[in-house]
């Protein structure tokens, strides 16, 4: 039904305390589909929400040029379970799902990536709805040694700056001076290959940096204060550093561990902190589509045998009510 009680940890004298799960009824996703359709996005989050259990998939995406949205949008959306699909963009599409329309319901939360005005448009209704997080442009690290690939890693690092805001960060940490030298030369040939040549060259321009460090414990040390959205980790013996990394949205770890298998298919969703804030939020998972009851049963025992520390509670808070509330079942 949805629903789980975990009724497992029992108080002293026989009474339980639990945790109920409960899905949100209605929950809207927006899917970018002006600078890239982001297809992958709907899988990414309306996918968990049904595995919650929400009832009600809403999802919102702009519509192109000729005023249709983008098939693929439309069949990935089919597929993740959409209950309800809207051709709207933009600050609007947010704004309906968070306060209504005449034709769309309110939701109760609000998931799903977008540019910059959708980003301000959720800080805006945030208490009015649940949001996801605030994410901004895509991000990514590359940690790397003079063991990895240079034009693998050149690749890596171009394939987050396509994404078309220009705005969008890249950095490449290397214990090698040649290496750094090497991806250089790689990440200027292989931007003149790409179909998305303006938003990247801005990303060239302003957004990406290449650093060279002194030992790998610095480059990671680097790496953890950047909190990236995406970190790859290709060096020789990544298992030695994996645990050492604390802030990332999501950590690659290996030659063989593109990004892009995270943004379309490694299976946990390509929702993830932005802008430094992986050091205290996470991305994407099915908790995020449910609401966290405590539940709390106390026997006549456990009530009276901490009586005394909510009397000290009250005492020293000056709420003499709530005191009352436990101590006059015992007739005081």
């Amino acid at each position: 039904n949805g629903l789980r009680d975990d009724w497992e940890m029992a108080t002293p004298k026989g009474g339980m305390l639990g945790e109920r799960f409960i899905p949100y009824d209605r929950v809207g996703a927006y899917i970018p589909g002006g600078a890239a359709p982001l297809a992958s996005t709907a899988l990414m989050t309306l996918t968990l929400a049904k595995v919650a259990g929400v009832k009600e998939l809403v999802a919102c995406s702009p519509a192109n040029a000729e005023g249709k949205l983008n098939p693929y949008i439309v069949y990935a959306l089919d597929l993740a379970g959409a209950t309800e699909i809207y051709k709207v963009g933009g600050v609007h599409a947010i704004g309906a799902m968070a306060y209504g329309t005449k034709s769309i319901k309110k939701v109760r939360k609000i998931v799903g990536p977008g540019g910059p005005y959708v980003t301000a448009a959720k800080r805006q209704v945030y208490g009015d709805v649940a949001l996801d997080m605030v994410a901004g442009p895509s991000e990514i690290a590359v940690v790397c040694d003079s063991s990895a690939n240079p034009a693998h890693v050149a690749a890596d690092l171009l394939s987050q700056a396509e994404h078309g805001t220009g705005s969008e960060k890249a950095m490449l940490i290397t214990t090698s001076q040649k290496q750094a030298e090497a991806v250089r030369a790689e990440v200027l040939k292989q931007a003149e290959t790409l179909s998305r040549a303006e938003p990247i060259a801005a990303v060239l321009k302003q957004g990406m940096l290449l650093v060279v460090v002194k030992s790998m414990a610095e480059g990671i040390l680097l790496a953890n204060r950047f909190a990236p959205e995406h970190m790859e980790l290709i060096v020789k013996d990544p298992s030695k550093w994996v645990d050492k990394v604390e802030n990332a949205g999501a950590l690659f770890i290996g030659e063989w561990t593109p990004e892009s298998v995270g943004d379309f298919v490694a299976g946990p969703s390509h929702v993830l902190p932005t802008g430094g804030t992986a050091a205290y939020f996470s991305g994407l998972t099915v908790e995020d589509f449910r609401r966290r009851m405590s539940l709390i049963q106390f026997t006549k025992e456990d009530l009276e045998d901490t009586l005394p520390a909510v009397e000290a509670f009250g005492r020293i808070e000056t709420l003499d009510g709530h005191a009352r509330s436990a101590t006059i079942r015992f007739g005081k």
